[in-house]
């Protein structure tokens, strides 16, 4: 059984710095296919890309996960 997790806030966070899921694979040093496979949920984001997010948007991992509202 595979569920998709849609990681809704690193596509909020990209649209609202208006970036291209190439720029952010840029920055975060995956392809640009990676990363949206990561946003549409194909994959499950690794801990180390997971972190590289955070520090790229100034956000938490939390809210990343959808843990808390508090960025």
């Amino acid at each position: 059984m595979t569920t998709a997790y849609r990681y809704r806030r690193i596509r909020d966070l990209r649209e609202d710095a208006d970036l291209t899921q190439r720029a952010v694979g840029q920055a975060i040093h995956v392809p640009q296919r990676t990363y949206a496979y990561y946003e549409s949920g194909e994959r499950m984001i690794p801990p180390q890309v997971l972190c590289a997010l955070a520090d790229f948007y100034k956000v938490s991992v939390d809210y990343i996960l959808e843990r808390t509202d508090k960025r």
